[in-house]
């Protein structure tokens, strides 16, 4: 084990530090300044991973951290539990300006804002891994060993109450919980697959979620509009995003009437409900059969938008789709990628509004969008993953 100094935060939920006789570190389980003793769990090519084993100089933004198994080698899900919850706002704000100046050379004003709700007992939807012996847990960091929990501390209080740690769940591979803000609950399980035959090493099939019990259709609400989705559709994990995201959208883009735009990646379509009221149409472009099932479910009364079934980047290589006034984007973790952000560019829409959870992703492709003539405005970042190195942030592009 090695003495060392801790340097600044980095993507990823671990800080860097650079010691005068080794390559550089990725340490989790410090915060920046702290003279620590680490522990090496990985060595790569130019550089280690590492785990802060003892501090020896804290932080003064440094707390206990409220959960037993957030420690080196115990569980992976929670990487800042040990920093203050402003601290672990500021530490995000921070790799979001990185990234952004990093990747596409933007310097911006960040802040993170915190959710209502405070930082535990947040999350609506927990995915629990099953050990080899029927038992449920979380995984390492970084591996696929599963650690045995007996609850989370940032799970909604009602997936705690299920007490499903409490079962043995043989044949499977997963367990989710999921707790709505409509007041269902659902538990969905994943069998554990076989492997797929083909050339190479062996492959396991990605089995998908089953209903094992609760409804087939849960309820959600966001700005007074109930949808009705499939409990193993995408939805936001932490309560208070929807309405907060879709507000935040709708006053970035100041929609007027006469004006059209696309809700892109469109989930079952909260962005295209918040905006449809001050617009002339709206077109919502999603892939997944549950969040379009969602969509036309819940979104039928609204005359002026047009649920789309397609591929985001099939459907913006169709000439037919033209020109837009604004856009809506909201690409998964890996971003919208140069052909996706091209072709809207291409269209020429006033405004974009960017959701992105991940700051990497997010810095790429406003780098393309610059390329093309869009600006970086402004950027709002949310705590929507408190006690993790997560952040959702909406950028606002214009021409």
């Amino acid at each position: 084990m090695s003495e060392i100094t801790v340097g600044p935060v980095a993507h990823g939920g671990h800080c860097v530090a650079r010691p005068d006789d080794g390559p550089v570190l990725f340490v989790r389980h410090a915060l920046p300044g702290e003279k620590v003793r680490v522990e090496i769990t990985e060595k790569k090519s130019g550089f280690w991973r590492a785990d802060a084993v003892e501090i020896l100089e804290p932080s003064p933004e440094r707390t206990a951290p409220p959960c037993p198994y957030a420690r080196p080698g115990a569980c992976g899900g929670c990487d800042f539990q040990h920093a203050l919850p402003p601290a672990q706002r500021a530490l995000k704000a921070a790799v979001v300006r990185e990234q952004l100046q990093r990747l596409a050379g933007v310097e911006l004003p960040v802040e993170v804002a915190e959710l209502p709700g405070g930082p535990l007992g947040w999350r609506s939807r927990v995915q629990f891994a099953v050990s080899d012996d029927g038992g449920l847990g979380f995984h390492r960091h970084r591996s696929s060993e599963v650690i045995p929990v007996d609850e989370c501390p940032i799970a909604h209080p009602a997936i705690n109450a299920l007490d499903l740690p409490g079962r043995k769940w043989e044949g499977l591979s997963a367990v989710e919980a999921v707790v709505t803000s409509g007041g269902d609950v659902a538990v969905l399980t994943r069998p554990t697959a076989a492997p797929t035959p083909r050339r190479g090493p062996a492959h396991r099939h990605h089995a998908p979620l089953r209903l094992y019990d609760g409804p087939e259709i849960v309820r959600e609400t966001v700005g007074g509009r109930e949808w009705r989705i499939d409990p193993a559709g995408f939805w936001q994990v932490h309560p208070a995003a929807p309405d907060t995201l879709a507000a935040t959208v709708r006053e970035l883009l100041d929609p007027q009437p006469r004006e059209t735009a696309w809700d892109l990646y469109a989930g079952a379509g909260i962005f295209a409900a918040a905006l449809a009221p001050h617009l002339y149409r709206v077109a919502a472009v999603e892939s997944d059969r549950r969040s379009v099932a969602a969509a036309r479910r819940s979104l039928r009364d609204l005359t002026n938008v047009r649920v789309v079934d397609a591929d985001v980047r099939r459907a913006l290589a169709d000439p037919r789709w033209r020109s837009v006034d604004l856009v809506v984007l909201d690409p998964p973790r890996s971003g919208a990628g140069r052909a996706v952000v091209e072709a809207i560019a291409q269209r020429g829409p006033r405004a974009v509004a960017y959701v992105a959870c991940d700051p990497a992703a997010f810095a790429r492709d406003v780098a393309t969008f610059a390329a093309h003539g869009y600006r970086l405005e402004t950027v709002r970042g949310f705590d929507a993953f408190p006690m993790t190195h997560h952040v959702e942030c909406v950028g606002l592009l214009t021409r």
